[in-house]
């Protein structure tokens, strides 16, 4: 097709295989979509399992580090990113939760016409092929996103969820319904024993679209202009510079890190800081790397007897995996299609709140560092995630060089609120697992704090907390009143033609919950906008 479409994409995460696929079913648009990673084609991509492997590493991988953190002692913190396509998708837990239905209320109280809830389920249910609420008006039936309940789920999730239900926690079976308060077990994006990621669910049915083409290991260097019009993008191939042209719209869907990156690399963005680095200013745009939240996140972590159903560096363990393997191989089922964090809830930190400030997620393994320190044995973990942080950050460049890794600042635990709620979640966490439902099988805690020690519970927090992994906001939507929005409620970018942003740094603010099925929802949207202004 030359190098020439009607639409180009950067990025092949989540969003940008929406959006590809999409655009593309019209037969008459052509479309280009760039992924500075490779195919999908890792057996511990599609292996649900193969999480392990692939996060502490940067296999699919860009593996990011933060600038030291101040609310963290100090400690960078650790910020992986998906490197292939399907993104962050193709090595995510798998997760399916969309966040409260208030989250996208505030949103559109913010200046943001068409984010309130009900003009967004439509948008999860169009994306959705919900094995299990099959007739449901929360869900949808017969769309490209596969959600699944566990195949093969540990027996510890039961113990997790009679834990909590010893605290008045009442079980809940599906946190994206009528309330997402309470525990259970998440549903995961998987079909058939394997895991369904965005590139899996979007793109890889559509690959034999003439009008379509995927270009991997293409990393996008700056966008092309004419006047303030975007035209194009300049990306590289190996050691080769290469440009292609879009007619109509540019779609930047490079997530809350790349998006900002290729913005500011491309002169969009506070002025002062594109002349410090040498930089032409297209358009001066303050708001561009600012508003970055993100979920902190601390893990308890508890050892357990070998002959428990959990992940573990064991002899018993190394055969009951080997056995998993061959299971999985053989029939899509057992050890090998758990995502690890396979239960959690939704809980309240204090009396009077209406919205669940707080996520758990129970994981049948010792999770520690991110699985970058391991340890010998078993055991199981529980992160506990504060949903809707105060703190803001920013991602900013580094040099002008598009190879080298933008600075990534959550400023974590900048504000103290941040701290007195992941304090309370802190607490609430311990509580649960020191129920009696956990009596057999508990052992001895990895990282011992009492919890009525406030100053050692926040010591440990600082020593030990990070990111679950859900960095958005920094190209926020807003309305022009708002000096700090990049984009429109279209996910247009202000003062540019032909140009939008479409991915997790559009959110004005962050969900309760995880981002992916969100950011899905985006890409779903964004392509109805593209069309209907096209």
């Amino acid at each position: 097709m030359g190098d020439v479409f009607d639409y180009v994409i950067v990025g092949g995460g989540s969003a940008g295989c929406v959006v590809a696929a999409r655009l593309s079913e019209d037969p008459g648009a052509t479309v280009c979509l760039l992924e500075a990673g490779g195919p999908d084609r890792s057996v511990l991509i599609h292996a649900p399992a193969g999480i392990a492997a692939i996060l502490p590493t940067r296999l699919c991988n860009w593996a990011y580090e933060t600038v030291p953190q101040t609310g963290l002692n100090g400690r960078r913190g650790y910020q992986p990113r998906g490197k292939t396509l399907g993104g962050s998708s193709s090595i995510n837990a798998m997760i399916y939760t969309r966040g409260h239905r208030r989250d996208y209320d505030h949103w559109a109280s913010l200046g943001n016409p068409g984010w309130a809830y009900e003009e967004v389920l439509p948008y999860f249910r169009k994306a959705e092929n919900n094995e299990t609420h099959t007739d449901d008006p929360y869900h949808g039936v017969g769309g490209p996103l596969n959600v699944a309940e566990l195949r093969s789920p540990s027996a510890m999730d039961e113990v997790f969820i009679a834990a909590a239900g010893q605290l008045q926690i009442p079980h809940n079976p599906d946190f994206n319904g009528e309330r997402q308060f309470g525990a259970g077990r998440f549903q995961v994006t998987h079909r058939d024993g394997e895991r369904c990621s965005a590139a899996r669910a979007y793109l890889t049915p559509n690959l034999g679209r003439p009008n379509l083409a995927v270009v991997t290991r293409a990393a996008a260097s700056r966008l092309l202009f004419e006047g303030r019009r975007a035209v194009g993008v300049r990306y590289r191939v190996g050691g080769e510079e290469r440009e292609v042209r879009a007619r109509r719209e540019v779609v930047v869907s490079a997530g809350a890190f790349g998006s900002p990156q290729l913005l500011l690399l491309s002169g969009i963005g506070p002025a002062e800081a594109l002349r410090r680095h040498g930089l032409e200013v297209v358009h001066d745009l303050p708001g561009v790397g600012g508003n970055l939240q993100d979920h902190p996140d601390y893990i308890h972590s508890y050892r357990t007897r070998p002959d428990t159903e959990t992940f573990g560096y064991s002899l018993p363990g190394a055969v009951r995996v080997l056995r998993a393997a061959l299971e999985w191989r053989r029939s899509r089922t057992g050890f090998i299609t758990t995502n690890y964090a396979e239960a959690g809830a939704f809980l309240c930190s204090m009396p009077g709140l209406d919205v669940p400030d707080l996520q758990l997620h129970f994981v049948v393994g010792i999770v520690d560092d991110h699985n970058r320190k391991l340890h010998l044995g078993h055991g199981y973990s529980c992160h506990v995630t504060l949903l809707r942080p105060k703190s803001r950050g920013s991602v900013t460049l580094a040099t002008a060089d598009p190879r080298a890794a933008p600075l990534i600042d959550p400023n974590f635990l900048g504000e103290e609120e941040d701290m007195a709620g992941m304090v309370r979640g802190f607490r609430l966490q311990h509580q649960i697992l020191a129920a009696p439902a956990f009596d057999p099988y508990r052992g001895r805690a990895l990282h011992p704090v009492d919890p009525a020690d406030e100053e050692a519970v926040r010591d440990a927090i600082r020593s030990r907390a990070d990111t679950i992994y859900h960095p958005v906001g920094t190209c926020r939507m807003g309305p022009e009143t708002d000096p700090l929005a990049v984009v429109d409620a279209r996910l247009r970018v202000r003062g540019i033609d032909g140009l939008r942003v479409v991915d997790a740094s559009i959110m004005p603010t962050l969900i309760g919950g995880n981002t992916n099925a969100p950011v899905i929802m985006i890409g779903e949207k964004a392509a109805d906008m593209i069309r209907a202004d096209a």
